[in-house]
């Protein structure tokens, strides 16, 4: 089973984003913002980061900086999931290292749909890895 991290401000987006991955048989763990999630990950492992562009603390861009400088947790690949509809932000998410960008409101089927594609492009046998 894949374990998803949820980096989100919002309690209601976290829960709600958490239902859904739930409902497709994916375990959750959550985090309020990229300092939460980069603590938590000293000691929860995760096949996938799903993380909002805008926090406090340390924004979703600020954490994908930070995972990607850390030999230990560079792999794991992220999604980026925010209400913000802005092309320069986007450019920026990707360039940074995010392998997908989907923009808020979200459904459960188009969430999955990301997250099958990032884990087959990711693994280096095209299915499921464990990070």
């Amino acid at each position: 089973m894949l374990k998803i991290m949820i980096v989100d401000d919002c309690q209601i987006t976290r829960k709600l984003l958490g239902h859904y991955l739930t409902s497709k048989g994916y375990s959750v763990v959550f985090a309020e913002n990229g300092l939460d999630a980069i603590e938590k990950l000293g000691s929860a492992t995760v096949n996938l980061i799903m993380t909002d562009l805008n926090m406090p603390y340390m924004d979703g861009l600020e954490l994908i900086k930070t995972l990607q400088g850390n030999s230990r947790l560079s792999g794991i690949p992220v999604l980026m999931v925010t209400s913000n509809n802005d092309e320069v932000e986007r450019d920026e998410a990707f360039r940074t290292g995010a392998r997908g960008f989907l923009v808020k409101p979200v459904t459960a089927d188009t969430i999955e749909q990301h997250i099958l594609r990032i884990i087959k492009d990711t693994s280096p046998k095209g299915g499921m890895q464990h990070v």
